[in-house]
C-alpha cells in the first residue's frame, strides 16, 4: 500500500502547475502575515506549514487557537481543503476577503467556493473521491463514509499536501538564504 500510495503522490507532483505553486510563493513572500486552516486531517497539514515558517521567522498563526489576533489587509489565508467547499471553512474565507486579506487554497478543486475566490490556487490531484451532495459538509462526508478508495477519507490528498507544504518550505529557505541552523534557533525548546 505504501508503494502504491507513493506512486498515487508522484503522479500528483508530476501534475503540479509550476506558475499555481509560483503564485503561491509569491503570495507567502509579500504577505504582511500568514494564517493557514483546514478541516480534519487537512487541518493538521496546515498547522505543520504554520509551525514551518514560524521556523523560518514569518508571522504565522493557525485559524481558531485561542492566541491568534485579528487579520488585517495584506495578511494572507492559506487554506487546506481537498473537496475546497468545507462550509465552515468557506464562510472563514470569505470572511478573510471582506476584512481585506488574500486568499491561497492548496486543494482538488479548482472550480469550488473557496477556488472561486480565492487569489491563488494549487491543484493537487485530478481525482477526488465522488460527493453527490455538492452542499455535503465535511463532517457529514466523514460520518457518512462517502469515500472509496484504496486511501480512504482523502488520505492521498492530505499526504501530498503535506508534502508539497514541506517543499515549499525548502523553496522558501533557498530564496531567503536560510538554512537549518536558523530554523534549529526558533525551534521549541521548552518542550
Amino acid at each position: 500500500m505504501m508503494r502504491l500510495m507513493a506512486r498515487k503522490i508522484g503522479a500528483i507532483a508530476d501534475r503540479l502547475s509550476d506558475r499555481e505553486t509560483e503564485a503561491f510563493l509569491q503570495e507567502i513572500l509579500k504577505a504582511d502575515r500568514i494564517y493557514v486552516m483546514g478541516a480534519g486531517r487537512s487541518g493538521l497539514v496546515a498547522k505543520s506549514f504554520a509551525m514551518r515558517l514560524m521556523h523560518l521567522g514569518y508571522t504565522a498563526y493557525v485559524v481558531g487557537e485561542t492566541i491568534t489576533p485579528a487579520m488585517r489587509p495584506n495578511d494572507l489565508l492559506v487554506i487546506f481543503s481537498g473537496s475546497g467547499r468545507t462550509k465552515t471553512i468557506a464562510d472563514i474565507a470569505e470572511t478573510g476577503k471582506e476584512i481585506g486579506g488574500r486568499i491561497a487554497l492548496i486543494t482538488a478543486n479548482r472550480k469550488s467556493t473557496i477556488g472561486r475566490m480565492a487569489d491563488a490556487v494549487v491543484i493537487m490531484e485530478s481525482q477526488r473521491d465522488e460527493v453527490r451532495d455538492e452542499t455535503a459538509e465535511f463532517e457529514v462526508r466523514q460520518m457518512t463514509g462517502e469515500h472509496r478508495s484504496f486511501a480512504p477519507l482523502g488520505t492521498l490528498f492530505e499526504t501530498a499536501a503535506m508534502i508539497f507544504a514541506d517543499a515549499c518550505i525548502s523553496r522558501l529557505m533557498e530564496i531567503a538564504k536560510i538554512d537549518e541552523k536558523q530554523l534549529k534557533d526558533r525551534h521549541a525548546n521548552i518542550e
